[in-house]
């Protein structure tokens, strides 16, 4: 079991949802989501992760195709 099955928290600053998803620290704070904790692994709830996800789309997009184009 992971830890979002668990029942952990979102852990943006202010957010008390529950956990969707787990992603590096370090790339949710790249866009731009603060963050109230120190650990490798960061937990978001739907809203956040979608937010993450409409901050991160060109990078992600470029980081894809990147590798297909061969």
């Amino acid at each position: 079991m992971g830890i979002v099955s668990k029942g952990a928290k979102c852990n943006v600053d202010g957010c008390s949802n529950e956990g969707a998803r787990s992603l590096t620290s370090s790339k949710v704070e790249n866009a731009g989501l603060r963050l109230n904790t120190s650990a490798k692994k960061a937990i978001l709830c739907k809203e956040h992760y979608k937010e993450w996800k409409k901050e991160t789309k060109d990078d992600r997009d470029l980081e894809r195709a990147r590798f297909d184009r061969f």
